[in-house]
Order: structure tokens, then sequence, then C-alpha cells
């Protein structure tokens, strides 16, 4: 007796893991585009699911942006029952707001995905998704946190699929006589992802003889381990001593000054932070010539008074 192809057998086995690391989630929920990946990922959770004893059901979100959408999210439902879920919706969305069609259509689908799920949503994100998430975050110099890209348990999402190769996908959809549905956006240049999946991460491979995907999706695991450790640090240091206080935290390491004082912000309402913003109040810690209160977006201003940082208080002259 012959097992499954290699392919539908590596992308059950991701899907496997990742449940591993997942006890006691109640049931799965699996992002269907009708794509190779997201097909994929159906079947392997189907399989998952049988064993595991959990319901296994397919969310395919119509985001109303082409003609036929209606179609394609209806045949993509079918097609998962097809191959086994115990239930198959389809989530119509209006997608409106800022960032371009391609962000607003991210935040559509994801506050639909979540206002529906019942369990883990898994998402059908390949490793070379997080290639790309790696470069458009090396482009933008946003920092760290964007190089290190997707995780694969961010409840309750998880991408059992980082380190599969998008090719993976495709043959193992073959291999089950699945036929993709092919989005037009993922070939228009416009987006800047298309040109970096079409141009850009094929350049690379053929200067640097190959395995950038690979390589780039190893810098993001690697860069994500530190990232964590830097925040369980400056959670503990904030747990311990509350309110930023300048003699605690000037000694410290710059990257770790900076993850706690971006911890102690965002928890009192500062969003949308820049690193410019960050470094400029840490500069009320580490460089303190008597300047004046930094401005955050939403009107909020942190000043240095008596030693300690404070939020919104009357901007005046500390030490």
């Amino acid at each position: 007796m012959t097992g499954p192809h290699p392919a539908v057998a590596a992308v059950r086995r991701a899907v496997r893991n990742l449940l591993a690391e997942c006890p006691g989630v109640p049931a799965i929920d699996v992002a269907l585009s009708g794509g190779a990946d997201s097909l994929a990922l159906t079947e392997a959770a189907v399989f998952a699911g049988r064993r595991l004893g959990l319901p296994v059901r397919a969310l395919v979100v119509d985001h109303g942006l082409q003609a036929g959408s209606a179609r394609v999210a209806e045949e993509a439902a079918g097609t998962a029952r097809k191959l086994g879920v115990d239930s198959a919706e389809v989530l119509t969305v209006e997608v409106t707001g800022p960032g371009g069609p391609e962000a607003a259509a991210r935040n559509a689908r994801y506050a639909a995905l979540r206002a529906h799920h019942r369990g883990i949503v898994l998402l059908g994100h390949t490793r070379d998704d997080q290639a790309e998430t790696v470069l458009l975050g090396l482009g933008r110099g946003s920092g760290p946190r964007s190089i290190a890209g997707m995780r694969a348990v961010d409840l309750p999402w998880g991408r059992p699929l980082l380190d599969v190769p998008r090719a993976t996908t495709r043959d193992a959809c073959r291999a089950l006589g699945l036929t993709p549905w092919e989005d037009p956006h993922n070939r228009d240049p416009r987006y800047t992802r298309v040109r970096l999946r079409a141009e850009v991460l094929p350049l690379l491979e053929d200067v640097l003889n190959g395995g950038v995907a690979a390589a780039l999706a190893r810098t993001a695991a690697q860069l994500r381990e530190d990232s964590e450790a830097l925040d369980a640090l400056a959670a503990d240091f904030l747990a311990r001593h509350g309110k930023p206080d300048i003699g605690e935290l000037a000694p410290l390491p710059a990257s770790l000054r900076r993850r706690i004082l971006r911890n102690w912000l965002a928890a009192h309402g500062a969003r949308d932070l820049t690193d410019a913003h960050l470094r400029s109040v840490d500069a009320l810690v580490a460089r303190w010539r008597g300047q004046g209160g930094v401005w955050l977006p939403g009107g909020l201003v942190v000043t240095r008074t008596h030693g300690r940082l404070a939020m919104n208080p009357p901007e005046t002259r500390g030490d």
C-alpha cells in the first residue's frame, strides 16, 4: 500500500505539527480562497481534523472586487465540501478604508474571519509569502518587527505552511486532482507584492544561486525569536517597575530600553508609532538636554518630569 504523494504528505505534516502546538482548540477553520495554497491546506486540515476529532469548516471571503467573485467563492466552498469539510461558508465583505486596495482588502478579510471563527483559523501563507513579507519590511525600513515576518501561531491565526514552498502546494493540488483558481490580482504588476513575486525574488534567486526564499524565512524566524525575547524582558521590567523610571531605564541597552518604551506607550494608548517617534521618546531618557515633550499620534505627548516619563501632563521642563 503506497502512501500519499510527497507534496500532499508535506502539507499534511505541516498542519499536524502546528496543531500539536495548539492543544485544546475546539475546531479548525480554514481561510479558503480557492488558490493552490488554501486548497492544499483545506485537504490537510480535513485529514488532521478526522484524526483529532475536530470539526473543520471552510471560510471563503468574497471581497466583491472582481466580476464573478460570488461565483468563484461558491465554487471554492463547493470544492471544500467535496474535500470533506463539515461545513463551508461564504463571507461577503465591503472593501473600504485607507491604505490602498491591498491593505483595505486584507483588513476586511481578517475582520470577517475574526468575527466568524470558532477555533483556530488556518491561513495558507507559504515560505514564499514569508520571504515577500521580509523583503517588504526591509524596503520600508520599518524595523525588526516587520522583518521578523509572520508568526506561525498568533491565535486565532495559524500559519502551518510558513516552511512549505509555494511549489509544494501546487504539486499537492495536482496530486489530489484539484484545479486551483488563479486570482488575476496575483499577476497585476500594479501591486508591490506581485512585482516582488514575479521580478525581485526570481532575480535574487538567480544572482545568489538559489535558496533566497528559504534564507529569508530563516532570517525572519531568528529575528522573531530575538524579538520575543526582548518583549519578555520588557514585560518583566514593566511588571516590576511600573512607570518608566529614568534611573532604571538609562543604563539598559538601547534595544531593550526602546522595547520597554514601546510597550509602555502602547499600553497607554499610543498607536501608529514610527521609529522616529520612539527614538524621540528614548532621547528623553538617554540624551536628555532639557528638551520639551514629544508629540505622538492622537494628540498624546510624553514628557520627562522629576526623573520619570509621563503621558500628557502639562509640558514643563524637567530635571
